[in-house]
C-alpha cells in the first residue's frame, strides 16, 4: 500500500515565516503585474508596443511553468529557489525603475517571466514539507489568505507611493519589498522541511518510509482524472480571464475618468473575498472533500458572466465581483489540493503543479484574444455570454469526469493514479 508520511504540525516559527513569505511575495508580484501597462502607457508606449511587452512575459511564463515544477522536484534546497527567484524579480523591478526604454522593459519581462513560475510550486512544496499531508489543505488555505492580504496591502501602498513620488516609485517599492521577503524565507528552518515529502514522494517498504519518484510521463499521461482536471482548469480560465478586463474596457468608453477607480475597487473586492474565505475553504476541503467546493467555484462563473449582461450599475457590478473572489479563492486553494491528492507517493507534486499553471496560463492567454474578437465582430454582451457558455462546459466536464480526490472519500490508496 502506498502511503504518505504525516506530520501533525511543523515548527511554529517556520509556519509563521511561510505565511509572511506568502504576504511579501504577493506584494512584489503585484507591483510588477497589473501596474506595468499603465506605467508604459504613461511613458509614451503605444498600445501595440505595450501588448508586445506583456505578451513576451506571458509567453516565457507559460513556457517555463512545467519545467520549473520539474526543477523544484529535483532540487533539495527549496529556500534557495525562493531567494534566487525573489532576487531576479528585484532586478527586473530595478530595471523598470531606471528606464522605460525597450531594452530595459524587454529584459525585465524576460527576467520576471522566467522567475515567477518557480514561486508557486516552491511555496506549495515547502508547505507540504513543513506541515505534512494531514493539515496541508488547511495551511495552504491560510497561505492564500496571506497572499491576498499582501495583494490588498500592496495596492494601497502603490497608490500612496505613486501619488507622492511618481510611477517609478512602484518598481522601487517592489525591489525594496524583496528584503522582507528574503528575511521571511530565511526564517523558515531548513531542518523543518521534509524534502522527500515536499515533492510528494514517499512510500512504505518493509515498514519504513523511502523516497520514490514515478516517471514524469506516467504521472501526466496515465492519470485520466488528472488530465480531465487540467482540461477543466484550462476551460475555467479560458472563460474567466477576459471578463474583468472586458468589463473595464466597456465602462471606460463612457466614463474614462472613473474607469481606473472602478477597476481598483473590483480588484480589491476580489482579493478581500479571497483573503477572508481561503482559510475556511482549506478547512472545508479537509473535512468534506474537494469536489463540492470545485462545483461551487465553477458554477458561479457562468452566473457571473450572465449578470454582467443584465446591469450597467456601478455598485451592482462591483458587488458581482464577490462571485469572482469566491471562484478564484476556491480554484486557487482546491486545485493544488487535487494535484497533491493525485500525485501522492509519485515524487512529481511540483511537476504537475507546473503543468496546472501551464494549462491556466494558456487558457488565460486565449481568453483575452477570443473575447476581443467577439467584441470586435459582435458586442460585449455576446462576448460575456460566450465566455459564460465556456464556463458552463467546464462545470459539466468537472461534474462528469473528475471524481472526489480526497483519500477518505475516494477510497483506498490504489485509486491514486500512479503506484509508486
Amino acid at each position: 500500500m502506498v502511503n504518505a508520511p504525516r506530520k501533525d504540525s511543523g515548527n511554529k516559527q517556520s509556519i509563521h515565516a511561510l505565511e509572511a513569505t506568502n504576504f511579501f511575495l504577493a506584494d512584489v508580484q503585484t507591483c510588477l503585474g497589473p501596474f506595468l501597462a499603465a506605467y508604459l502607457a504613461g511613458a509614451g508606449w503605444g498600445p501595440g508596443r505595450v501588448g508586445v511587452a506583456l505578451t513576451l512575459g506571458g509567453i516565457i511564463t507559460v513556457a517555463v511553468q512545467t519545467p520549473a515544477g520539474a526543477i523544484v522536484d529535483q532540487l533539495r534546497s527549496k529556500r534557495s529557489i525562493l531567494v534566487l527567484a525573489s532576487a531576479v524579480l528585484a532586478v527586473g523591478a530595478l530595471l523598470l525603475s531606471i528606464s522605460a526604454a525597450p531594452w530595459a522593459v524587454y529584459t525585465s519581462q524576460v527576467l520576471v517571466g522566467a522567475a515567477g513560475p518557480f514561486l508557486g510550486p516552491t511555496l506549495a512544496a515547502v508547505t507540504m514539507g513543513v506541515v505534512g499531508v494531514t493539515i496541508f489543505d488547511r495551511q495552504f488555505g491560510k497561505n492564500q489568505s496571506f497572499n491576498s492580504a499582501g495583494n490588498v496591502a500592496c495596492a494601497l501602498l502603490i497608490a500612496g507611493m505613486s501619488h507622492l513620488f511618481g510611477d517609478r516609485a512602484i518598481f522601487i517599492t517592489a525591489a525594496l519589498l524583496t528584503i522582507p521577503t528574503v528575511l521571511s524565507i530565511r526564517a523558515i528552518r531548513s531542518e523543518e522541511i521534509d524534502y522527500d515529502l515536499a515533492r510528494g514522494g514517499a512510500r512504505k517498504a518493509d515498514g519504513k518510509e523511502v523516497a520514490v519518484r514515478a516517471p514524469a510521463m506516467k504521472t501526466l499521461s496515465r492519470d485520466r482524472v488528472l488530465l480531465a482536471f487540467l482540461a477543466c482548469a484550462f476551460l475555467f480560465h479560458f472563460a474567466n480571464a477576459a471578463m474583468l478586463p472586458q468589463l473595464g474596457e466597456m465602462l471606460s468608453h463612457g466614463t474614462r475618468s472613473t474607469a481606473a477607480p472602478f477597476m481598483s475597487a473590483c480588484i480589491i473586492v476580489t482579493q478581500v473575498v479571497i483573503m477572508l474565505s481561503a482559510t475556511a475553504i482549506g478547512r472545508f476541503a479537509n473535512v468534506h472533500g474537494r469536489k463540492p467546493l470545485l462545483l461551487l467555484g465553477f458554477g458561479v462563473l457562468p452566473i457571473r458572466a450572465l449578470l454582467y449582461t443584465l446591469t450597467c450599475n456601478t455598485e451592482c457590478l462591483i458587488a458581482i465581483q464577490v462571485l469572482d473572489g469566491l471562484a478564484n479563492a476556491i480554484f486557487g486553494v482546491v486545485s493544488i489540493l487535487v494535484v497533491a491528492d493525485r500525485t501522492r507517493a509519485t515524487g512529481r507534486f511540483n511537476l504537475v503543479q507546473g503543468s496546472l499553471a501551464t494549462a491556466v496560463g494558456l487558457g488565460a492567454a486565449l481568453s483575452t484574444t477570443f473575447g476581443g474578437k467577439l467584441i470586435q465582430h459582435f458586442s460585449y454582451r455576446t462576448s460575456f455570454r460566450s465566455l459564460g457558455a465556456i464556463a458552463l462546459a467546464a462545470f459539466v466536464l468537472l461534474w462528469a469526469a473528475v471524481p472526489e480526490t480526497l483519500r477518505s472519500a475516494s477510497g483506498p490508496d490504489k485509486e491514486i493514479a500512479v503506484a509508486a
